[in-house]
């Protein structure tokens, strides 16, 4: 029997691809571009926009005899034991491989945006406590154990890291995102890739591009970005991840940006994605994204006219189902309207990579091997270390912290006996189980209560609810009251509850009109003020809300963005003093719950001044955070002249001087005081994470090179100007402890796509 070249490992993947498309048909070759669904429901609440409109019935013996080109969340669509579920996963993938005339079997893809989205799978912390870590590393770490975890069971895909620069913290994704920061989203998010891809598993960055600017901050609204803030804040995080950790898919974004559809614009997804950045994998469409073009955006009047103009465009794979790529698309190539050309570009991207994945081998077997756990004491050590590094101490003006172990507490509010309230939108118990309330939640998850408590076991520890999260009746504050005022503290556990379309106070379509706490929480707050005792604030959010009504009347506030399954513990011993707090700000923290949308990112006008009453600096900024030790910082930088494609090293020693061990995160800034345009006032550059013993001092070394001053100039060019420049080392983007100044020669330089995108960092002992 002779093996078909396709077939053969030992030609390169290009030869076997050409071949294998030349032998097939064009409803072959269409059906590997779109993905079905199995098992979603169209009644009811769905867990994507538009569920049960966007949604066809179909036949699936008949639909799979063409082949399939993806299977659509296996395992995170409804409750399955994670066992069973790879069983089925195989069963299916054997029946798709038999039906074809070729043997091809699907690509399985699911979510993994904090955690492999299925039942019984570790909940980590969600993606903005990942930036409030600033540890790539450990977020690298992170991610290779889902890799292992989605591989185990046999899918292939995971719909993650979100590289979306938060633009307004009213939008309901925040939680979704890594912070405020381009360089900060850019770095951890390419750490997360590298895990993921390192495991063997196709990581998807998403949203391209924009999504996170649209309009008032509502979800899927139209994006009014100018052409520099799309050029220096949006993009660069996707260029970062698919230069730096070799990404394999890219998800085109819901949203409009200047009338043009993201899923429509051969801008966006061929011209700068593939031809100027040199991408080379697949674009899949967002849920319905492609549809979408027809019933939301109207730019298309047909299901067959959406096809086209995605396609042209670039995106190669329609997920979650199939509704416009499948008979309408082959219907429009039968009839001219529509050249077969372009489905065997996109054909050609989607078996290139099935044969990456072994998916066109003689030998490719669906069946799992080994054990499957995926909720070892491994990943639930990584969620802890991760949860521990992520929690923020944002004030603790007189010392309260760390609770002594014998006090009295009064634990109150919504968020203290809730395990939801350590999950984000995109974790199972809140995306999925909430539908299945017959169903356990599968994985242990501890509250800050009941983690208190094994934290403190010689403390008192009392009890109330107070309120719910957005229910407005106070009828609780009276007991909490009186709780608070038996305590010698009292504990205010107060924040978000994740959920879906406007089921929460934080997730996908959960967008808010300000920054005021939820509900009647504030007034909760403000109650527990009142009775005298010092009240510790300790947030659960997705976002950061407004706290300057509080700003001197509170004895502690901690910050904890939805810490995962162990983020009850690591909370727990932050208040103990067993975990000494590092986190920092990956978002700022406003003062007032109005004069939003505001970053740090701001220029000159954008910044407190005279010509305006109102002041949009934050209560804490960017990188801010607190620590139960003390730190010292030296520099020897003195400045320099250097051209404009030179380097200069930058570094700083830092030394523990308390009597416990801590992590200080060294930030670099960047400050340009004349540019042809207007610049950000700071902008991160650099950062690096420093474990210090006590009295323990290490030396950091900043590698600047020139082209991290590069900007999007009045011709929308990329450019490096001369001139002079301000390198701030800061503990956050308000807290400056050293300013070096360079003055960069020579002509104005425009570097290319090979232009260094991170500030290269050494560290050494320190005497």
């Amino acid at each position: 029997m002779t093996t078909a070249p396709w077939r053969d490992p030992a030609l390169p993947a290009d030869s076997r691809v050409d071949d294998l498309l030349s032998r097939m048909t064009l409803e072959e070759k269409t059906a590997q571009l779109y993905g079905v669904w199995v098992g979603a429901d169209t009644d009811g609440d769905g867990v994507a926009p538009l569920q049960r409109e966007m949604s066809s019935d179909y036949d699936w013996d008949e639909l799979i005899g063409q082949g399939l080109g993806q299977l659509t969340r296996p395992f995170g669509t409804a409750p399955v034991d994670p066992a069973l579920g790879a069983q089925a996963l195989a069963r299916a993938q054997r029946r798709i491989a038999a039906a074809g005339r070729h043997g091809i079997p699907a690509l399985a893809h699911e979510e993994c945006l904090a955690g492999f989205t299925t039942w019984r799978a570790t909940a980590y912390p969600v993606p903005l406590a990942w930036g409030a870590s600033f540890d790539p590393g450990l977020v690298e770490e992170m991610a290779r154990a889902i890799g292992r975890d989605l591989r185990s069971v046999g899918v292939h895909q995971g719909l993650a890291p979100v590289l979306d620069v938060v633009r307004d913290p009213r939008w309901g994704r925040v939680e979704e995102t890594i912070g405020e920061d381009p360089y900060l989203v850019g770095t951890v998010a390419t750490a997360y890739v590298r895990g993921l891809e390192s495991a063997g598993i196709v990581a998807t960055l998403k949203h391209f591009a924009g999504y996170a600017s649209s309009a008032g901050a509502r979800n899927q609204a139209p994006v009014r970005a100018g052409v520099r803030e799309f050029a220096d804040i949006v993009l660069p995080p996707f260029e970062m991840a698919l230069r730096e950790a070799g990404a394999r898919s890219v998800m085109a974004a819901y949203t409009d940006t200047d009338g043009v559809p993201a899923s429509a614009d051969p801008g966006l997804l061929t011209r700068l994605l593939r031809e100027e950045w040199g991408f080379t994998g697949t674009v899949v469409s967002d849920y319905f994204g492609i549809g979408f073009l027809q019933s939301q955006h109207r730019v298309a009047g047909t299901e067959a006219e959406a096809a086209h103009a995605a396609l042209a465009a670039g995106l190669d794979v329609e997920l979650p189902t199939l509704k416009c790529y499948g008979t309408p698309l082959v219907e429009a190539v039968r009839a001219g309207g529509v050249p077969e050309s372009l489905i065997d570009r996109a054909a050609r991207r989607v078996l290139l990579q099935k044969c990456e994945l072994g998916l066109l081998d003689e030998d490719w077997t669906p069946e799992p091997t080994g054990p499957i756990d995926l909720d070892s004491a491994a990943n639930r050590a990584l969620a802890r270390r991760l949860a521990e590094e992520s929690v923020v101490l944002l004030d603790n003006p007189d010392g309260l912290l760390p609770l002594a172990p014998d006090t009295r507490v009064a634990v109150v509010g919504p968020r203290a006996a809730d395990a939801l309230a350590m999950l984000g939108c995109y974790s199972f118990p809140s995306h999925v189980l909430t539908h299945h309330p017959e169903v356990p939640m599968g994985i242990e998850i501890p509250t800050v209560l009941e983690a208190l408590r094994a934290e403190l076991p010689d403390a008192k520890v009392t009890f109330a609810e107070g309120c719910g999260v957005d229910d407005p009746d106070p009828a609780g504050f009276e007991e909490a009251v009186a709780r608070a005022a038996e305590a010698d503290v009292c504990l205010a556990v107060l924040g978000d509850r994740a959920g879906l379309f406007g089921r929460g106070t934080s997730g996908e379509g959960c967008d808010v009109t300000d920054l005021h706490l939820p509900g009647v929480q504030g007034d909760l707050l403000d109650a527990l003020i009142a009775t005298g005792v010092p009240v510790v604030l300790v947030l659960l959010t997705g976002r950061p809300y407004a706290l300057g009504r509080w700003d001197g009347r509170l004895a502690a506030v901690v910050q904890a963005f939805f810490p995962g399954e162990e983020g009850g513990p690591a909370v727990a011993g932050v208040l103990s003093g067993r975990v000494n707090p590092s986190g920092r700000l990956p978002v700022s923290v406003p003062r007032v719950p109005g004069g939003q949308p505001w970053t740090y990112l701001q220029p000159p006008l954008g910044l407190a001044g005279e010509v305006s009453n109102l002041d949009p600096t934050p209560l804490y900024a960017f990188g801010h955070g607190r620590s139960y030790t003390t730190f010292t910082w030296e520099s020897d930088a003195t400045g320099a002249e250097l051209g404009t494609d030179g380097s200069y090293d930058v570094p700083v020693t830092v030394r523990n001087t308390g009597d416990r061990a801590g992590a200080e995160v060294v930030q670099l800034y960047l400050h340009d005081p004349v540019a042809s345009v207007t610049r950000p006032d700071v902008r991160l550059i650099g950062y690096q994470r420093l474990e210090l013993a006590p009295g323990e001092a290490a030396r950091v070394t900043f590698r600047f090179h020139a082209d991290l001053s590069a900007f999007t100039d009045r011709s929308q060019s990329r450019v490096v100007e001369p001139g002079a420049l301000e390198l701030r080392l800061g503990t956050s983007s308000a807290e400056v402890r050293h300013t070096t100044r360079l003055t960069l020669t020579g002509p104005v330089r425009m570097p290319g796509t090979d232009r260094r995108l991170v500030c290269e960092t050494e560290v050494s002992g320190a005497d």
